[in-house]
């Protein structure tokens, strides 16, 4: 009886916090004289949660209410944060390059708050000492286009193992999960760069499939990317927080541990093998040699501050790799993937990819990696892909520093900015016919078929326009353009490259609807797959990686 006598009390006391917040921020905007953005009118405390709740997902109500007024910004107050959509690129703009410095921070939330450890990371950290030193170091030691050289050979084996993988389930079925092959390539890419591993074992699998630790693995990183920032009832009322009122922090915590199961003994063993003997390994009693790092995990280890300590903590370390895990595996498998259903649905854009490929590499050779700068086409669609069927709906929010105008509408401290991705991607008064998988729009001096013309004779995957969203723009735009798009590129190129690709003669075209509650298939993309090139390339082994690797730096 107390504890409710208690906890009544402790919510009156929160409500009445709210409604004083609500007036202050009432005749902040009259004195002002400038309005916040449209949006539906808030109740009292709560603002728009209770439509919220009763609209998911979220982010199909928020940009329906916005297609409906016609309106390319808005505002959404829950509880007492403001949210603000924007699917108009020149208003982007405005927030990530006229006004970068404001828009810096991130919001506080439950699940960014778990997966990064108390916010000692670099994607999800607010504004402050912890971000800038994890930055910095991801722009210095870690995805540098040295380091991105360094780790050639490593991404070289993950794209001859898909080719592999892919070849066996051909082999075996005739059929290929198109979605489990994308998502386990791009985890295995990352994985590799990391641990420098493929497996949570030692054993090395002929076929090149994943076991169920694998499985287990992409599934919680899949699960905390769809659960981050969500429109968590508690990110909008923290005192909530515990009572986890919409189920969200215990399906955060379960994949977080998941993830922590096969990540922080590997962390843990590899910070006891450098810093027990300062790096050394004893070749026998008399003599010892340095160790050198192998991979990303070494160089977050060995890492030094001015005073030759090491710089991150086994915390940091730990949080980061997470971190970095999460942050690739999703959009190049889930663009991929809606481009391969596009591509068998119209066998001509099928055709026009793999005619570029047999003319810029051959049949004789597997694609590579310093192919991509000539492979147009095969960017084009992945470009149309992130435009038109981006894996988030909106981008990771950026949190007002100050209170600030954008667009002539107020933005109030501590509002959260949310550019749309799909939003942006299908805005018909930048794009002409937005709906529809046109590749041609994006190449030069072609049919652009959108209202700007492309500039450059190459095809690159960045857009800092803004008229979609790749990998943003700005202070917390994404640091790993290079990574990003190779595994893109190189993913798409060996599948259209490898096998010929047909939809299972049951159906008469793939279906191309999207998932209720997300913007990936509703269906995993499940297609008929056909060798086409030279037997021998599809039996590359791992031992020829170590004879013919050059580990390049």
């Amino acid at each position: 009886m107390a504890f409710l006598v208690l906890l009544l009390a402790f919510l009156l006391f929160y409500i009445a916090k709210l409604m004083y917040q609500s007036i202050t921020d009432q005749r902040s905007t009259k004195s002002r004289g400038s309005q916040l953005p449209p949006g539906p009118v808030p109740w009292p405390v709560v603002g728009c949660m209770p439509e919220m709740l009763s609209r998911r997902p979220a982010f199909r109500w928020i940009l329906g209410w916005m297609k409906e007024m016609d309106t390319d910004i808005a505002c959404f107050r829950l509880g007492n944060v403001h949210v603000i959509p924007v699917t108009c690129p020149k208003i982007a703009q405005e927030f990530l390059k006229k006004q970068d410095a404001i828009f810096t921070s991130r919001p506080l939330s439950m699940a960014s708050r778990i997966l990064s450890s108390g916010y000692i990371t670099a994607v999800m950290s607010p504004y402050g000492e912890s971000w800038k030193k994890m930055r910095k170091v991801l722009i210095s030691e870690v995805i540098s286009p040295a380091r991105h050289r360094w780790l050639h050979d490593k991404r070289a084996k993950e794209a001859d193992n898909l080719v592999r993988y892919i070849y066996y389930r051909s082999k075996n079925s005739g059929r290929v999960n198109i979605r489990t092959a994308c998502q386990h390539y791009s985890a295995n890419v990352v994985r590799r760069l990391m641990f420098d591993r493929r497996y949570f074992v030692d054993k090395i699998i002929d076929d090149g499939a994943p076991t169920f630790r694998e499985e287990e693995h992409v599934d919680a990183l899949f699960t905390t990317l769809k659960y981050l920032y969500a429109f968590c009832v508690s990110d909008y009322f923290p005192y909530l927080e515990g009572l986890d009122l919409d189920g969200h922090e215990k399906i955060i915590k379960d994949a977080v541990e998941t993830i922590c199961k096969y990540h922080d003994p590997i962390v843990k063993e590899r910070i006891l093998k450098w810093r027990e003997n300062d790096g050394r390994v004893f070749r026998d009693e008399n003599e010892f040699k340095m160790m050198e790092p192998q991979d990303l995990l070494d160089v977050l280890i060995t890492l030094m501050d001015a005073n030759g300590k090491p710089l991150l903590t086994p915390e940091e370390i730990a949080a980061e790799t997470r971190e970095i895990m999460m942050a690739a595996v999703d959009n190049p498998s889930n663009a991929v993937e809606w481009v391969m259903a596009e591509m068998i649905n119209n066998p001509e854009i099928l055709n026009k990819a793999v005619e570029e490929l047999d003319r810029v590499v051959g049949k004789e050779r597997l694609v590579k990696e310093e192919d991509i700068p000539n492979l147009n086409y095969i960017k084009a669609c992945a470009r149309e892909a992130f435009r038109l069927h981006p894996f988030a709906p909106f981008n990771v929010p950026h949190v007002a520093l100050y209170d600030t105008v954008v667009a002539g509408y107020r933005i109030p401290k501590g509002s959260h900015i949310l550019l749309s991705r799909r939003g942006l991607g299908r805005n018909p008064k930048v794009w002409d016919r937005p709906l529809e998988f046109r590749p041609e729009r994006h190449l030069p001096n072609g049919n652009a078929g959108n209202r700007q013309e492309c500039s450059s004779n190459e095809v690159v995957l960045t857009e800092p326009d803004l008229r979609f969203i790749t990998f943003s723009t700005g202070r917390r735009g994404c640091v790993a353009m290079a990574l990003g798009t190779t595994m893109t590129i190189m993913l798409l190129a060996r599948m259209v490259q490898g096998f010929s690709w047909e939809k299972p003669p049951e159906i008469s075209e793939i279906n191309l609807e999207e998932s209720k509650h997300e913007l990936c298939l509703a269906d995993p993309l499940v297609a008929c797959a056909e060798p086409r090139l030279p037997l021998h390339l599809y039996q590359y082994s791992e031992k020829e990686h170590i004879h013919h690797g050059t580990n390049k730096s």
